[in-house]
């Protein structure tokens, strides 16, 4: 059940999807959305090492960086609110965070039942140079589930669920079907052997619990890596999102 969702709100084409898919989500399961900025302004100032006589330069790149960055901020905010406008969706508010990002997104989502956002949304200015990390350190605080979206928009109507076996794949598999955020979509599970010996039943307890929740079900178990061969099979069936723990 969906009844809040959070969304992070950025300067970049990421957060026009990330609004559309909370705002869509958020029409059809009733839920009431909360949109966060996050904006740490003591980083917009830094532009790197300034050399002797430059400060006056270095000071305009400041300012325009700033000035460029809350631009982008209000733009989608503005979007967003005219997007739940459309949809009749109830925005309870919008937070402006002028502080650390990771604080701010673990605080918000203690009372959301759903976070979205694009990793270079609200990670885009310089907060972090790596965004695998800075999932990991949300999901590592309690921060989940997590949808992160990618640049375009495209309906969710298959899902690609990795299956490994491990209790924390198990409660990502429960927690997507309690959740049943898309109830029409369409499931595809797999599980990755890489030197361990097959398990008949792996994937068949995992498809009857999903079938025992309304959905429809597809299996395949694959010599390989999770790591390195997830992506090429999702995009080889053609996945709209994958679920993993």
């Amino acid at each position: 059940m969906i009844r809040r969702i959070l969304v992070g709100l950025g300067g970049t084409p990421f957060t026009k999807v990330s609004t559309h898919c909370a705002t869509e989500l958020a029409r059809l399961h009733q839920a009431q959305t909360t949109g966060v900025t996050v904006v740490d302004i003591s980083k917009l100032g830094k532009v790197g090492p300034v050399p002797a006589g430059a400060g006056f330069y270095a000071q305009r790149m400041r300012e325009r960086q700033s000035q460029v960055t809350r631009e982008g901020i209000e733009a989608a905010v503005d979007a967003f609110k005219e997007q739940c406008g459309n949809q009749k969706v109830v925005c309870r508010r919008i937070e402006y965070e002028q502080k650390d990002p990771f604080t701010a997104m673990i605080a918000e989502a203690r009372y959301n039942d759903l976070t979205i956002f694009g990793l270079r949304s609200i990670f885009d200015y310089g907060f972090t140079s790596d965004p695998d990390k800075a999932i990991v350190k949300l999901i590592s605080q309690g921060v989940r589930p997590i949808l992160a979206v990618a640049e375009t928009y495209r309906p969710v109507k298959k899902a690609l669920v990795a299956y490994s076996g491990s209790m924390e794949s198990a409660k990502a598999i429960r927690h997507f079907l309690h959740l049943k955020p898309w109830p029409d979509v369409s499931l595809h599970l797999v599980n990755f052997r890489e030197r361990a010996e097959p398990e008949p039943h792996l994937l068949k307890d995992a498809a009857d619990f999903c079938m025992a929740h309304g959905f429809e079900v597809h299996t395949d178990q694959i010599d390989g890596q999770a790591r390195r061969d997830l992506l090429p099979f999702a995009q080889k069936i053609d996945a709209d999102l994958i679920v993993m723990g």
